[in-house]
């Protein structure tokens, strides 16, 4: 199990059976050295129902959404990711996973934000992208956003804040403790993001 060392205080969980865990792993960790650097966490991979107990938020990484489906359902961890009271931080296949509303029969989703998501809406690897985009309640101009294969929100509940969108829909979002991205955050190099998330939970 691959952890960032440190005394236990914050338990931050990324989800480890499919996708980029390592680069998630690595943003948290720089995102809680700039928040506290003399504070007290511990980031580590998450593939069972005891590593799940174990953590007080979570982050599901991108990757392809229906292998991370069936993976979720082969650990027996749909039910407690539903019921999962901490925050999550989710990024590209983790938005698909974390939407109510998911136009494909192969993937189950949580139904943790009020969102429908197309999940192919930018094509084929070829069509992934980079940009420059404003994302509300983000301080220090725009946010160099790195869209691979990426998903993109289609509609949004009320008790959703979209923080931010592009010509072709939502690509960030925010629920109670929980956020998600189209794009992915952990390969910018920019902590932003994973630092406004770990200041919304009630640690």
């Amino acid at each position: 199990m691959t952890r960032c060392s440190r005394p236990v205080d914050v338990n931050i969980g990324v989800l480890a059976l499919q996708g980029n865990v390592r680069e998630h792993i690595d943003a948290f960790c720089l995102a809680v050295d700039r928040i506290d650097p003399g504070g007290r966490s511990e980031v580590f991979e998450v593939r069972s129902p005891s590593d799940l107990a174990e953590c007080h938020v979570l982050a599901i990484p991108g990757g392809e959404s229906t292998a991370i489906s069936r993976l979720i359902e082969k650990n027996h961890l749909h039910e407690l990711l539903r019921t999962f009271t901490g925050g999550i931080f989710a990024t590209c296949a983790g938005m698909v996973l974390m939407a109510a509303d998911v136009a494909d029969s192969r993937i189950r989703p949580l139904g943790l934000i009020d969102m429908a998501v197309d999940r192919n809406a930018f094509g084929r690897q070829r069509e992934s992208f980079e940009a420059d985009i404003s994302i509300s309640g983000i301080e220090g101009g725009p946010f160099h956003a790195i869209f691979i294969r990426a998903p993109v929100g289609t509609s949004a509940g009320s008790n959703v804040r979209v923080l931010a969108r592009i010509e072709q829909g939502i690509v960030a979002v925010e629920q109670g403790k929980h956020m998600a991205f189209s794009f992915h955050p952990e390969l910018s190099g920019d902590t932003r993001l994973h630092e406004r998330f770990l200041r919304m939970q009630e640690l």
